[in-house]
């Protein structure tokens, strides 16, 4: 099992080191070909990347946080985290169908 840290944003990667996540790995951007069944995924992903992630048997972890809409768009620190009360919340989601052809 690996533990993957999905993140362009310094303020993530500091409150998980304060919080001693167990970070194997932090990437940029997810390539999901690399999840195997047990690997642990956290970011901030779109919808399609997080199936991907559970359909190939990893678990997914988004970080939320209850910002108010002023801070939206800018960089957070830790502490803006800590503030805004970061947390992680697993997801399992699956894709449900192709709904790319129209009637």
């Amino acid at each position: 099992m690996t533990t993957l840290l999905i993140t362009r944003h310094p303020g993530a990667i500091e409150w998980a080191v304060r919080r001693g996540l167990p970070i194997d790995r932090q990437f940029l951007h997810l390539d999901p070909e690399t999840i195997h069944p047990g690997d642990v995924v956290i970011g901030t992903l779109p919808f399609n990347l997080a199936a991907q992630v559970c359909a190939r048997g990893g678990r997914f972890y988004t970080l939320s946080l209850d910002l108010p809409p002023q801070t939206r768009g800018r960089e957070l620190s830790a502490d803006d985290l800590e503030r805004y009360g970061a947390r992680l919340e697993e997801y399992r989601i699956q894709a449900v169908a192709d709904q790319t052809e129209s009637d």
